[in-house]
């Protein structure tokens, strides 16, 4: 059956996180070309924030979607971490596993992985214990506004990382140039914006029957 387009304001109500997460984050479960590209997020994330790298005060995750994997290598580098996204259904999934509540979704396999980067898949809980201490804030966002963060007080931040979301955000190449514009402008002067982009990517599924585009 031919998924159902949502766009703009659909994505506040009617994208449905949990499709979204067995969709593209089932991790073992998982089809090879999804597991293959968490594991390359993974893997380029661990190298970027290891010791020498990308580091320091605060991180600010502009679309974090339902997701906390991008924060699992980004937690030992900073003191604090702020996340951000568009839904509000998005930033609940995730502060349920901020707050371990019952029924919040299972990271663990992908936090093991990380853990096995670093020599130990053994301390794995205490990884999950540190990303949990270091989130203080979740956030709304809208990239497509001159302030994506709103009228929230936020300080300049030593990190802004966006990943697989402003190519679903921007309409074209001029909005997303006034995104990355917007962004870089919360940073600390000589600091650092960390992305990952997707090419060529009009639209995307999530779940059976829904299709989410940009």
């Amino acid at each position: 059956m031919e998924g159902k387009v949502y766009t703009g304001e659909d994505y506040k109500t009617k994208f449905n996180p949990r499709d979204y997460l067995k969709t593209y984050y089932a991790f073992d479960s998982g089809t090879v070309a999804e597991n293959e590209i968490l594991k390359f997020l993974l893997n380029n994330l661990f190298e970027t924030f290891s010791p020498g790298g990308v580091g320091g005060d605060i991180l600010i995750d502009i679309g974090t979607g339902p997701t906390i994997y991008q924060l699992l290598s980004a937690c030992e580098a900073f003191r604090e971490i702020i996340v951000s996204d568009y839904s509000e259904l998005n930033l609940r999934e995730v502060d349920k596993w901020l707050k371990k509540e019952p029924g919040a979704y299972d990271w663990s396999p992908a936090v093991q992985y990380v853990c096995e980067l670093k020599g130990d898949r053994s301390k794995w809980q205490e990884k999950e214990a540190r990303l949990q201490r270091t989130v203080t804030q979740l956030l709304t966002c809208d990239v497509n506004q001159p302030r994506p963060l709103g009228s929230a007080q936020v300080p300049a931040v030593d990190c802004v990382l966006t990943l697989l979301a402003l190519e679903c955000a921007c309409h074209n190449v001029d909005a997303y140039r006034a995104a990355i514009r917007s962004l870089v402008g919360l940073l600390k002067p000589g600091r650092h914006l960390v992305t990952s982009v997707a090419l060529n990517c009009q639209n995307y599924m999530v779940g059976p029957t829904a299709r989410g585009v940009s």
